[in-house]
């Protein structure tokens, strides 16, 4: 059974930085893209960041472009988004995603297993 489990969110200031965490099981963690998305309220999931199976090549949306920063670690099977110079525009609920042999898509459909979410929360 594959789980994905987010971690890390919280309330933070604007300017602040948060890191997310992302594990995986029940599967070849290698062998998965591994993106980020989020959902703010009353707006559409939109892809934030990810990364290649290898971790040789990441994806950013251009509105994190410069503050986020995506890894991964293949021998923990954990991904992480290092969120810097957080705006309040950044809330959201953060979505972990995996997508098998993944091409660093930025559509929600190309991912096969998805996690809960975590909530960020940045105040003005």
């Amino acid at each position: 059974q594959v789980q994905v489990v987010e971690s890390g969110g919280g309330l933070v200031q604007a300017g602040g930085s948060l890191r997310l965490s992302c594990a995986a099981s029940g599967l070849t963690f290698s062998r998965y893209t591994m993106g980020w998305f989020r959902q703010a309220p009353g707006k559409e999931r939109e892809f934030v960041a990810a990364i290649s199976w290898s971790g040789g090549s990441t994806y950013y949306a251009d509105a994190v472009k410069g503050r986020f920063t995506i890894s991964r670690d293949n021998a923990k099977d954990t991904v992480y988004l290092q969120m810097n110079s957080l705006k309040p525009e950044d809330t959201a609920v953060y979505y972990c995603a995996a997508d098998l042999w993944g091409l660093g898509s930025t559509r929600d459909y190309e991912y096969d297993y998805w996690g809960q979410g975590t909530q960020v929360t940045v105040s003005s």
